[in-house]
């Protein structure tokens, strides 16, 4: 897996990448804290509602910030973005009101919104090989992942010789150091056949194509099951750590950090197993499982109260660990379903439609713990995971290849469509329309 890192590109946007995470990860154990100093025990509340906010702007933003960033070089977007992303972070110290928290938050998140899909798209573009691809997307995951085991560790740390509030400067320098990294590197351009396409097409491209593919119709749904279970993890672990075990700043550390455990877990083995298996069988599995054990745990907790410690972080890992498998693979799908021009219209696509995911689990997440408990909260999230599994099991065909052969009788020879071909048959990607035809991705 680490060879591909011999990429200079891919190693250093990759670096960007840890860099930035690690700082995000240290900004969400500070807010944790935060919210629970201003909001006590609504700290759960306060948090669904600025997760809530977060993926307003996700949602409404990364649609058009791809596609008015089409037109600009992509260097520049991601470098841009960070910058903003550290200029907010240095607010953060200074907040001492609930609404602060929100505004500074959606700011932050809209820088986010135009740097998250950029990058991704680009990582495919640097790798075209899908091996060397579902390795960096195994990597991407495990950078990820840092969020929810090193920097939660690190805050650990740091929590023992210094207020929380100064967890907020590394946000500032993981922002700051993600910047430099990828003004170090070369980032290919996008395909002209991108720019010349109008506003309005270049904005909606990516939401039709997602749409209209049935494999990511399925997406959708495993990204709505990843979400309720995920949004409960996120939104309650402060308020049933601090508040249920009775415990302190650094247990709420651990908590996370197991949940990014089993999800690292989960993302070093993916790339053995997706050669193995399908995509289709191990996500919904997953997801299944996932959907299965949020349940089940909620009913223990009805029944029996809240485990003991030690079994309430394997649960939270294996948690993370069906988390990741859910979702590391999704990459693959979108590479699958677009050519390189339409890669960052497809990427913000996911990235709007899954976090609109969560901004329904987020403020389900904290209101619902906040007025019927955590043990209905929990129950509600573990049932809506398993509807969603079971909606991606109908809604992505078992046996979805990536190419199909195909005639074209009323093409002229020599046209481009049919580039490389010996004759009029020949395979490329393709995407399903709703009446169960192939159609070409490229037109």
């Amino acid at each position: 897996m680490l060879g591909i890192l011999s990429n200079t590109a891919y190693r250093n946007l990759f670096s960007a990448q840890v860099v930035a995470l690690l700082g995000t990860g240290l900004l969400t154990v500070a807010l944790s804290l935060l919210a629970y100093d201003l909001a006590g025990e609504r700290a759960g509340a306060v948090l669904g509602t600025a997760l809530a906010i977060k993926m307003i702007a996700y949602v409404g933003l990364a649609p058009v910030a791809g596609a008015i960033a089409e037109n600009l070089p992509r260097k520049a977007v991601l470098i841009g973005a960070d910058l903003v992303r550290a200029s907010v972070s240095l607010f953060l110290p200074f907040i001492d009101a609930v609404w602060q928290i929100y505004l500074l938050i959606f700011i932050l998140q809209a820088a986010s919104a135009t740097f998250t899909p950029t990058f991704q798209a680009v990582i495919p573009d640097i790798l075209p090989d899908e091996k060397d691809y579902t390795k960096a997307l195994s990597l991407s995951r495990l950078a990820y992942d840092l969020e929810n085991l090193v920097s939660p560790a690190l805050a650990g740390i740091l929590l023992s010789i210094m207020s929380y509030h100064w967890l907020f400067g590394g946000t500032v320098v993981g922002f700051l150091g993600s910047a430099a990294l990828v003004a170090a590197t070369l980032v290919p351009a996008l395909p002209q056949t991108a720019k010349a396409r109008p506003f309005f097409a270049r904005l909606t491209r990516g939401t039709r194509i997602y749409l209209a593919t049935p494999r990511l119709r399925g997406l959708l749904a495993l990204n709505m099951a990843a979400a309720a279970a995920g949004a409960f993890v996120i939104v309650n672990t402060v308020v049933l750590v601090r508040s249920g075990y009775g415990a302190g700043e650094t247990q709420v550390a651990q908590a996370l950090a197991a949940f990014g455990g089993g999800s690292m877990l989960a993302a070093l083995s993916l790339p053995r197993l997706l050669d193995r298996l399908p995509d289709r069988l191990v996500m919904v599995a997953a997801a299944f499982l996932l959907g299965a054990l949020t349940l089940g745990h909620a009913v223990y907790m009805f029944a029996e109260g809240l485990p003991g410690w030690t079994g309430f972080l394997l649960a939270w890992a294996a948690s993370g660990t069906l988390y990741s498998a859910v979702l590391t693979p999704s990459g693959r799908l979108l590479r699958r379903s677009a050519h390189a021009e339409d890669r960052p219209a497809v990427f913000a696509a996911q990235f709007a439609l899954s976090h609109a995911c969560w901004l329904i689990t987020y403020p389900l997440a904290g209101w619902t713990g906040e007025t019927f408990g955590w043990s209905a909260a929990m129950a509600i999230l573990g049932a809506l995971a398993l509807a969603a599994s079971a909606l991606a099991l109908a809604l992505w065909p078992a046996g979805d290849p990536s190419e199909l052969v195909h005639d074209h009788p009323d093409l002229p020879a020599g046209h481009p469509h049919l580039a490389g071909a010996p004759g009029k048959r020949h395979r490329h990607l393709f995407l399903i329309d709703d009446e169960h035809r192939a159609w070409p991705t490229h037109g």
